[in-house]
């Protein structure tokens, strides 16, 4: 897991060409990590290969969740926009796409995590770890990311 959050990161480098882009796109996985680790305490499930899988594609899905948001935010402030007008207006246009992801995702894989038939011992960790870090991974991302954007980057944009 860390390894892939290392080529995630190499990979938003070489997106955006500033580490602190590609560190405010990363903010959401912490988040869904919580989620995620919440879901497999509830149901009781332990950690796992399977488990693992589910984390690494959280981990996916919540830096595609920042990359939308940092990459609108940029779009309008090249546009002329004031970094906190920017990112609020980023976080609404964002915030439907964003929590659509989430909400298909926990739909369909959630009667996966809640199987009980065969096969279910390698099912149910992976898709209990999604449901749950997509359940509260983009809400906090939409929360948080603003946040963060604007207490430490937007001291030098304004």
């Amino acid at each position: 897991m860390p390894v892939s959050i290392l080529i995630i990161m190499v990979l938003l480098y070489g997106l955006f060409n500033s580490l602190r882009d590609s560190v405010m796109a990363l903010a959401g996985i912490p988040f869904a990590i919580a989620g995620g680790v919440f879901a497999l305490f509830a149901t009781g499930l332990d950690f796992s290969i399977s488990a693992a899988i589910g984390f690494v594609s959280l981990f996916g899905v919540s830096v595609m969740d920042g990359i939308l948001m940092i990459t609108y935010y940029n779009q309008l402030r090249q546009q002329g926009e004031k970094s906190e007008a920017a990112m609020s207006q980023a976080a609404q246009q964002r915030m439907r796409p964003m929590l659509m992801t989430a909400l298909s995702a926990c739909i369909g894989l959630f009667p996966a995590a809640i199987s009980t038939g065969i096969g279910s011992q390698v099912q149910r960790p992976l898709a209990t770890v999604v449901v749950g870090g997509m359940l509260i991974g983009p809400l906090m991302l939409l929360v948080i990311v603003p946040a963060l954007r604007m207490v430490f980057i937007g001291r030098k944009e304004r």
